[in-house]
């Protein structure tokens, strides 16, 4: 079995549901014999030898820097070898390539996707077009930029009212979790989107809205795909709120397809996968729209949610992969035995 860190926090909105995450890892890697070490990134970046113990982690404790190269985990003026880095990390600095560099240059063995897999996924205008290139069916979409927009915020509105129409939903291009996204039914309400999604990005991306079923499959390295999961909304779309403290939002797994669509949605996540260079684990998000053009990509996620009641596991969970195993499988495909 090898000694995990399992890494945590980060310095994103996303803090807070990573966390979360950790405390089901960590107690899913010692169920399956693993041992354990938690890493804390706190909100300005620096990591912390962690208290596994606390629930919801905290990420603080002694002050830990990676040695590059060596990999060994220095804290306290001891070093801590470690086999492999769990990184459960949501957003910018965690799940865009940042993190896998570092672990890259210190020759750590870590979970997930790759630099290159990682800072795709993050970029949504960057992976709708590689997928678009891979002929996988995406919506209308436009990019605004920073400079652009507030040179000319009239033009920019006029082009999207002109290409996309309204609604629109706003999103900031790299972000997770539905953090800064909006929707947008005029001219005004865009320019506010724009301003709000700048807050966090250079470059924003605006999307016509898809009216369709919110399906959902998780995806493992091979790439091997989950039955697939339906987000339900009663009233509404899929906020930040929805997805972590509305009671309005139910999750069905699996989701009610037939034989054939269910068929088909899991063969696009896999083709995604593999169009984004993604490695060990990514769940990948499509809208259905039947009797239209079917299965639409929204987006893939390099690292999504992670305790046992989120989709991902509980996609696995229902395709025959409980959450301890599926933890451990994810440790074994980062050090290249599976």
């Amino acid at each position: 079995m090898a000694r995990v860190a399992v890494v945590f926090g980060g310095r994103s909105e996303e803090h807070d549901v990573s966390c979360v995450s950790a405390v089901s890892t960590l107690a899913a890697l010692k169920e399956m014999g693993h041992e354990t070490v938690a890493v804390g990134i706190d909100r300005q970046g620096a990591f912390h030898l962690a208290d596994p113990e606390l629930d919801p982690l905290v990420a603080d404790g002694p002050t830990v820097t990676i040695e590059v190269p060596g990999a060994r985990l220095l804290a306290n003026g001891e070093a801590h070898d470690v086999d492999v880095a769990f990184p459960v990390l949501h957003g910018p600095f965690g799940e865009d390539g940042t993190i896998q560099g570092l672990f890259e240059m210190a020759g750590l063995p870590y979970v997930g996707s790759g630099v290159l897999g990682s800072a795709i996924g993050m970029d949504k205008d960057v992976a709708k077009r590689l997928c678009r290139d891979a002929g996988i069916p995406i919506g209308n979409y436009l990019v605004v930029r920073r400079s652009e927009f507030l040179d000319e915020p009239g033009s920019t509105a006029a082009r999207v009212g002109g290409e996309l129409g309204f609604p629109v939903f706003v999103k900031p291009a790299n972000l997770g979790s539905s953090v800064g996204i909006t929707r947008a039914v005029d001219d005004e309400s865009l320019k506010e989107s724009i301003h709000a999604a700048l807050e966090h990005d250079h470059k924003v991306v605006v999307e016509a809205e898809v009216l369709g079923r919110e399906i959902e499959v998780a995806v493992l390295e091979g790439p091997r795909a989950s039955v697939a999961g339906e987000i339900i909304v009663d009233g509404g779309w899929y906020t930040y709120e929805a997805k972590y403290s509305d009671d309005a939002t139910r999750i069905e797994v699996p989701a009610q397809l037939s034989d054939a669509a269910m068929e088909t949605v899991r063969d696009l996540a896999s083709r995604v996968f593999s169009a984004l260079e993604c490695a060990g684990l990514a769940r990948v998000d499509f809208f259905y729209e039947e009797g239209g053009r079917g299965f639409v990509l929204n987006e893939l996620n390099t690292m999504p949610g992670f305790t046992p009641r989120s989709m991902f596991p509980m996609l696995w969970a229902a395709t025959g992969m409980p959450y301890p195993d599926l933890c451990h499988e994810l440790v074994l495909l980062a050090l290249g035995k599976s």
